[in-house]
Formats: C-alpha cells, sequence, structure tokens
C-alpha cells in the first residue's frame, strides 16, 4: 500500500466518523469501506467490472477414494458453468458480477467449447500418494499463468476480482497444503469434502498421512506446491499474487481458495492487505486457516493481526462477512457478499456528513 498509509487512514477514518450515525455504528461495515478505502488508495473508492474467475482441475488423489464423487463430475461442472445452471450462475447473475471459466486441467478434451478458456496444463494431476502432482516446470506455468489472465482482465478495467474453483479431491490437497504451510495438526485441516461419512473421511485421513510421510524433505513452497498441489490451486495462487501487486480488491472464498491463498502467502505476506474473506465455510479446516490468515483488516503490513480476534467457534469471529455454513465453492460466498461490498462503497461516498445534512454531534 501507500507510503503514506497511517495519513490516508486516518482520512478515511474521519470521513467515516462524520457520517450521520454515532461512532462505529455500522459496525465492520465501517472497517470493510475502510480496508477498501485503502487497498484503492483513495477516500472515493469505485469498483470497476467486478469479475469471478473459476479454475477448474482435476486431481489424481480421487483415485484413491478421498472424494463422495466420481472424477468425471469436475468436467461435468464446467460445461454446467458455461451453460449457466449452477449456483454460481445464479448469483453472479443476481449481482451483475462477470464470470469467466478456466480449464488449469480437467481430465477431459474440452476443446471444442468456445466459452471456455483454455489453459490446460495437463489432463489432471498424478496421484500424490505414487508421485509427486506435478512437475515444478508443470507448477511454476500453472503459477504465471494465473497470473496473465489476472493482469489482462485488469487491462479491461477490472479492479475487484474473486476466484472459484472446481475440482474433485481438491479439499485433499487443500488439507495437505494447510497442514504444511501452518504446521496445524493434519486431522484439524481434512474434512468432508463434497459428502464423505465417516468411514471415508478416516480413509481419507489415514491416506493423506501417508502421502505426508512419503515426502519429508520437501523444504520450498514451490516444492510443497508441486508436489500436493492441482493446476487449479497453482493458477489461483498467481492469480492472487498479480491482483494484489495491480492494487486490487481480491474477494476470497472458501476453504480451497484459502489454501491458494495461503500458497501465495509463502511468496508474498503482504498479499493479504488486498484480501476481502468472503465468508466462513463449514469445511473442517476453514475456520482454523481464517485464524491463520488473523483475517481482520485493515492494518500496515508490518502490524497485521495485532489485534485481529480468532476465528474459533464459539469465539469472537474475525473478519469475514458472512458464516452461512457454506462448502460448495465456485465462488459462491464471493457472489453472496459482493452487496456488502457494495454497501461499504456507498455509505462512504454517498451518506450525508452531520454538517451536510444539519444534525448536531453527539
Amino acid at each position: 500500500m501507500t507510503s503514506d498509509f497511517p495519513d490516508l487512514k486516518h482520512q478515511l477514518q474521519n470521513k467515516i466518523n462524520q457520517k450521520t450515525k454515532p461512532l462505529g455504528a455500522l459496525g465492520r461495515l465501517e472497517m470493510l469501506a475502510l480496508q477498501i478505502g485503502l487497498v484503492f488508495e483513495t477516500l472515493t473508492p469505485e469498483i470497476h467490472n467486478p469479475t469471478i474467475l473459476i479454475f477448474a482441475a482435476d486431481h489424481g488423489i480421487a483415485q484413491s477414494g478421498v472424494s463422495a464423487y466420481p472424477q468425471s463430475v469436475t468436467a461435468q461442472m464446467v460445461l454446467n458453468f458455461l451453460n449457466g445452471g449452477a449456483a454460481i450462475n445464479v448469483f453472479a447473475r443476481q449481482h451483475h458480477l462477470s464470470l469467466k471459466i478456466i480449464d488449469a486441467g480437467v481430465n477431459a478434451d474440452l476443446s471444442n467449447y468456445d466459452d471456455l478458456r483454455h489453459e490446460k496444463i495437463g489432463f489432471g494431476t498424478q496421484n500424490f500418494l505414487d508421485v509427486p502432482a506435478m512437475t515444478l516446470f508443470d507448477c511454476e506455468k500453472a503459477l504465471i499463468t494465473g497470473g496473465t489472465i489476472v493482469r489482462q482482465q485488469h487491462k479491461v478495467g477490472c479492479n475487484c476480482i474473486g476466484f472459484g474453483e472446481m475440482g474433485i479431491g481438491n479439499t485433499a490437497s487443500a488439507a495437505v497444503l494447510m497442514h504444511l504451510f501452518t504446521k496445524i495438526p493434519l486431522d484439524k485441516c481434512v474434512g468432508r469434502g463434497t459428502g464423505l461419512n465417516d468411514e471415508q473421511l478416516e480413509h481419507k485421513r489415514n491416506s493423506l498421512q501417508s502421502a505426508v510421510e512419503k515426502y519429508p524433505t520437501l523444504k520450498t513452497p514451490h516444492e510443497i506446491l508441486a508436489t500436493f498441489g492441482g493446476f487449479e490451486i497453482a493458477m489461483m495462487a498467481g492469480a492472487y499474487l498479480e491482483a494484489a501487486e495491480l492494487k486490487m480488491l481480491i474477494l476470497v472464498d472458501g476453504f480451497v481458495c484459502g489454501a491458494a491463498l495461503l500458497v501465495a502467502q509463502q511468496f508474498n505476506p503482504h498479499v493479504l492487505d488486498y484480501c476481502v474473506f468472503s465468508h466462513v465455510g463449514s469445511e473442517h479446516g476453514h475456520r482454523a486457516l481464517l485464524n491463520h490468515f488473523q483475517a481482520n483488516p485493515p492494518n500496515p503490513p508490518s502490524k497485521r493481526g495485532a489485534f485481529s480476534p480468532p476465528f474459533e467457534k464459539g469465539g469472537r469471529e474475525g473478519f469475514a462477512l458472512l458464516d452461512l455454513e457454506l462448502r460448495l465453492g465456485e465462488g459462491s460466498g464471493i457472489a453472496l457478499a459482493y452487496p456488502l461490498i457494495q454497501s461499504a462503497i456507498l455509505f462512504l461516498n454517498e451518506m450525508a456528513t452531520f454538517e451536510e445534512a444539519g444534525v448536531d454531534k453527539a
């Protein structure tokens, strides 16, 4: 953010405080308005061409029974997105959000679909129970591709972007990445995904524990991502990094998207300064992941998290906009939370001050 961050922060806070309301009466909406103003480096922020990018890819680990759905569902859901029939299509239309679908590595030939962006790195990753999910070369290619896609969106006027995902088995990858990057115990990171029963969940935990033990010498973020990640997760990580570099407002969806952000954070810790967390999902591990992010705006980079409350169930929650027990993915939480982004900007720009309205202050 700008070098005059403290001065801009003071000006934004003063503008918020002068609105015709008791101090702090709009609660976290005021914090959101402050963060948006800081991201856009202005007292009068505006959103242009808000866009959700959905990255789709398959995971070799899905072949080992860690998902309740077969791998073929990934391609089928991509076609559902293209036909406008998924939840994210409905919500994006409702809130006038642009929606782009990217084939990052679906295990199907989708080359005949013109509305699909074709960036396939491969026909799904390898099964990391046996070999690394992808090569370091393909991992880097996915990171670069994600950044390129965001840069192109920025060039056509987009300054607010969110990322969704589709990939059977991707909560398994996300759980391992979360465990390795945060050091949170693996069983606290692994959840039911698309709806595993107790026996299937135990199998998923055991499989992922075996996979982690298979690669004890991994050190760098690139190595960890290439070993356990997915093509869509890697592309999202690159997309987060580029969006922060371009000073865009970044809207973060659920567990898998959060894991991709966690990857991006390894390369640039300040990426979090540009992120708004749309919701707390019901996938096991998401609250702990948000707590790790200390997702409470808007501190200067050097002080982020200094007064961030925990996301632990039953305690004070951090700054996610919604808690609707979502576990769908697709960017659905972003689309549902977007009206709150609009409201924060509108009250900051259009709500009268005490002086303008002729209202006495306290």
